[in-house]
């Protein structure tokens, strides 16, 4: 059902309807789906949790709008998606996980928009051997591939992919101290783990290592550390408006140096909260963002225009997200999979859930908004160096600034 004034899928709770005289169907909610198999339906059924609400919603909405734009016929059946929000909360992203599974007895989960999230829904997926597909950053998602990441892919750009570019980028800047400040969850830890070890390689000192929730209203404790270790630089880990409080903190004590971003800020909502304070922050971004600006030669603009045309057509100018493109890029993906799984199995079935996993296991040289997926057994990622450039925010703008090494 479409929300009349978007056109986007209507976003519902969880509906608490397990009948108790249904020890099955208890079993497979609250047992881990062991003994689901399914049987054979006529539509492929495609569930989705996103963060449509809370503090990671202007990373989630255009997420969310995005599924109004994927095909609904795909290899000669019809796609039904079942959009839920999940209100950047992980405990109902795993309700939501298994509502889908054991009630709409869905053949692949998307989502969800956030690092916590996702890492809650691998166990679930896993258990009930079903395909997922997270919309969230960390490497942590999906590295490495042994048997419960087997079922598990993932669109955004890992954050060890993308803090090789951070940590290039201050090098070339010559960069001898950064300090870090991110969110105190697991996008956080996986953003100092991947970048301290960088760093260190690239003989670059980390001064000072803080944290804050992503609904905090004051940093101010952590941001007197920072100004007391006089970093050259100071990475801010952190995602959608959340990331601008650090910033707009920094500023206001004096802070002088260098600022980064990560690609967790890619979007207009981050601009508009930042306003001027984020003038001249560096960061890594996937192609998406800065699309028009590409030149004609790169491999990844005429994917990332394509997405990018759709969503405006829908949403209106200036409105496309590189959020909004991670939902793309899992569409995308099922495009192609889905009908090499169809000629092995029928939806509804263990037999198509398995083959869909294999079909995506094997899509290569892909173009997506993002980058060229070429995904393998040991890597269920698929991108490469063409999925990443540099960027720096100027007069309120992103600016193409070159590709990230």
């Amino acid at each position: 059902m479409k929300n009349k004034s978007t056109g986007a899928p209507k976003v519902t709770g969880f509906p608490m309807r397990l009948p108790a005289l249904m020890p099955t169907v208890l079993a497979m909610a609250f047992a881990g789906f062991a003994g689901f198999t399914g049987v054979a339906s006529a539509q492929i059924k495609v569930g989705v949790t996103v963060s449509a609400t809370g503090p990671a919603a202007s990373l989630g909405i255009p997420e969310k709008n995005t599924f109004a734009l994927l095909p609904t016929q795909i290899g000669g059946k019809s796609v039904q998606y079942i959009v839920l929000d999940d209100a950047s909360d992980t405990t109902t992203a795993v309700k939501n996980t298994r509502k889908l599974l054991s009630e709409d007895n869905v053949d692949v989960v998307i989502g969800s928009t956030v690092t916590p999230n996702s890492l809650a829904m691998i166990d679930i997926a896993s258990e009930s051997e079903t395909p997922m597909i997270s919309m969230a950053a960390s490497a942590a998602i999906v590295e490495p591939v042994d048997a419960k990441r087997r079922w598990v892919f993932k669109t955004p750009q890992n954050d060890s992919h993308m803090a090789t570019a951070i940590t290039g980028h201050m090098a070339d800047r010559g960069i001898k101290t950064v300090a870090f400040i991110g969110f105190a969850d697991a996008y956080g830890e996986g953003w100092y783990r991947e970048f301290t070890k960088l760093a260190e390689l690239r003989k670059i000192k980390v001064v000072a290592n803080e944290r804050f929730a992503r609904n905090d209203t004051s940093v101010t404790g952590q941001v007197l550390k920072i100004m007391g270790a006089n970093p050259d630089a100071v990475l801010i880990a952190g995602s959608g408006t959340p990331a601008a409080l650090p910033q707009k903190t920094l500023k206001e004590r004096g802070y002088k140096g260098t600022m980064y971003q990560t690609h967790g800020v890619a979007n207009n909502d981050f601009l508009r909260v930042c306003g001027k304070d984020c003038e001249g922050t560096w960061l890594p971004a996937g192609p998406l963002l800065v699309a028009d600006q590409l030149p004609d030669s790169n491999p990844v603009k005429k994917s990332a225009l394509t997405y990018k045309n759709a969503y405006e057509k829908a949403y209106g100018a200036g409105s496309v997200s590189t959020f909004g493109g991670h939902a793309w890029d899992a569409g995308q993906l099922l495009v192609v999979a889905m009908p090499e799984a169809l000629k092995k199995a029928q939806p509804g079935t263990k037999e198509f859930r398995k083959a869909l996993r294999d079909a995506i296991e094997g899509v290569k040289n892909h173009p997506e908004s993002q980058g060229i997926v070429n995904m393998s057994p040991t890597d269920h990622l698929g991108l490469d160096q063409r999925s990443r450039v540099m960027v720096q925010i100027s007069d309120g703008k992103w600016k193409l600034a070159g590709d990230a090494k």
